[in-house]
């Protein structure tokens, strides 16, 4: 490694640089070295202060240019070239520079310290997949022992001292992610339980299944919304109680079912008067002309039975609507 760094020096200063960063950190990994050290190496090959920070483990470490730790409270510059730990995650690791451009060896220096100490923190930190089936469930088990749900915690990654939140998607198996971690975009239908303390996400966990059934795969067959907060359900919430899932669905979702045989349009241009603010909106979210929104919404009114357009109408549609996916089997 040495010689093919020497050569590569000859013809490319930056090179030889690159692969005596990357013999480094190399070495740094095989004698297992900690994460002070990690940063320690960062600091003193780029000449500038590094700093590390993974909110999620609860990790600060800043370190100058000479060696020495000193961590900051500051917050980190945009400007200065940084890494994330994960693929598309948050910047978590920083080269305190903003006097030039980023060069190529920075940019090695931070991509090769952010893996070794990315496995590092894996290791060190005890961190588990946060889709562990076995801690998951006894994280999520309130008749489990408060020791033995702090330890699943621990166990997964989590602060047991910061609130964390449970979602539930179709398949059954249970997420947990810390409050401060929005949930990414969602694939499939998913409810979200509220924002609690460790020892309180068997509660989070109920409401992310009740929050579930109000959730829709956002199609034409079945349009609403794919991902619902339970905390933002309010009363709404009470109606998981009355309609049971497989069982008869109430008359006004009988009524909705048969005039979709007769009109598959409906259901999109319906949810469309529910979801938004105006009539305008709704033919504009359907992509059709305000009349021939109002064309559409006369001959519902007909098939169903009922107004949609006057306020106590458009109520009822709602909780049709709302039923409808409470009902699901």
């Amino acid at each position: 490694m040495k010689e093919l760094a020497g050569r590569l020096t000859a013809l490319d200063p930056d090179a030889g640089a690159a692969v005596q960063v990357i013999a480094y950190f190399d070495r740094l990994a095989e004698a297992r070295a900690g994460v002070e050290a990690l940063v320690r190496g960062a600091a003193v090959l780029a000449g500038v202060p590094a700093r590390l920070a993974d909110a999620e483990r609860r990790v600060r470490v800043r370190v100058e240019a000479d060696g020495v730790r000193r961590d900051s409270d500051l917050p980190p510059d945009p400007a200065w070239p940084a890494a994330a730990l994960t693929p598309g995650g948050a910047p978590a690791l920083w080269l305190e520079r903003s006097d030039a451009a980023p060069s190529v060896v920075d940019a090695v220096i931070l991509e090769r310290a952010a893996g070794v100490v990315r496995r590092v923190l894996d290791r060190t930190r005890g961190r588990a997949p946060l889709d562990d089936p076995a801690l998951l469930e006894t994280l999520l088990d309130a008749t489990a022992p408060e020791s033995a749900r702090l330890h699943a915690a621990r166990r997964l990654g989590l602060d047991p001292a910061a609130p964390a939140r449970a979602l539930a998607t179709p398949d059954g198996r249970p997420r947990v992610l810390p409050a401060s971690r929005e949930p990414e975009a969602a694939t499939e239908r998913t409810g979200v339980g509220p924002a609690v303390t460790v020892l309180d996400l068997p509660r989070s966990w109920a409401a992310a299944r009740t929050a579930l059934r109000f959730t829709a795969d956002g199609t034409a067959h079945d349009p609403g919304p794919r991902v619902v907060y339970a905390d933002e359900l309010g009363g709404l919430a009470l109606l998981a109680d009355l309609v049971a899932p497989g069982a008869e669905p109430p008359p006004d979702v009988q009524a909705l079912e048969t005039a979709t045989a007769e009109a598959p349009w409906l259901l999109a241009t319906l949810h469309a008067v529910t979801a938004t603010t105006s009539l305008r909106a709704a033919a504009a979210e359907i992509t059709v002309h305000h009349s021939t929104l109002q064309d559409r919404l006369v001959h519902a009114e007909h098939l169903l039975g009922w107004p949609v357009r006057t306020p106590q109408g458009r109520l009822r549609l709602h909780l049709a609507l709302t039923m409808r996916r409470l009902a699901r089997p």
